[in-house]
C-alpha cells in the first residue's frame, strides 16, 4: 500500500518550515494525538532517537523512533522501533519562489507486529488518512503564526 500523503504551501523559508516541522517538542502543537515528544540526544543525526508520547486507544503511550534520513532544510525520515503499531515518516520541504515560501510534504505509512497487524489494517491506516488534512491545517497557521 502507498504511504498516506499529504502537502500544504507555507509563508516560511524552508530553514524555519523544516526546523519546526521535525522538532518532537512541537508536534503536540499541530498533531491530533500528540501528547509531547523530545530528541533522546544533543545533535540530531541518522541513527538519533526520538520520543513522543501519544494518546492512543484512549491512553498514553510512548513511541520510540529512529531517524532513518537527515538532510537540512530538505528531508528528513523516521521508522518506529518499538510497539506493535510502527509508523514510517517522511518529511520533505522544497523552497518556492524566493525562497520566502515553502512547501511541506509529509508522508506515513505504518507496520504493524504481533496485534499490530490487524489493527493497522483495520484502523490506523483509516484514522492517520482523516487526521492528515487537519494536522496540515494546523501545521499551517502554526509556521505562519510565527515565533
Amino acid at each position: 500500500m502507498a504511504p498516506i500523503t499529504a502537502s500544504t504551501e507555507v509563508a516560511r523559508p524552508a530553514e524555519e518550515a523544516f526546523a519546526y516541522v521535525i522538532d518532537p517538542s512541537t508536534m503536540p502543537e499541530w498533531q491530533q494525538g500528540c501528547v509531547r515528544g523530545h530528541m533522546d540526544g544533543r545533535m540530531t543525526r541518522v541513527g538519533s532517537k526520538c520520543t513522543t508520547v501519544r494518546k492512543i486507544g484512549g491512553r498514553e503511550r510512548e513511541v520510540l523512533t529512529e531517524i532513518t534520513e537527515y538532510d537540512p532544510p530538505r528531508r528528513w525520515a523516521d521508522r518506529g522501533i518499538s510497539g506493535p503499531i510502527r509508523a514510517i515518516v517522511t518529511v520533505t520541504v522544497e523552497p518556492l519562489a524566493d525562497g520566502s515560501r515553502s512547501r511541506v510534504t509529509i508522508g506515513v505509512d505504518f507496520t504493524g507486529h504481533g496485534i499490530g497487524k490487524l489493527l493497522v489494517a483495520l484502523i490506523v491506516r483509516r484514522q492517520a488518512a482523516s487526521e492528515m488534512p487537519e494536522n496540515m491545517k494546523r501545521l499551517k497557521q502554526r509556521l505562519e503564526a510565527g515565533p
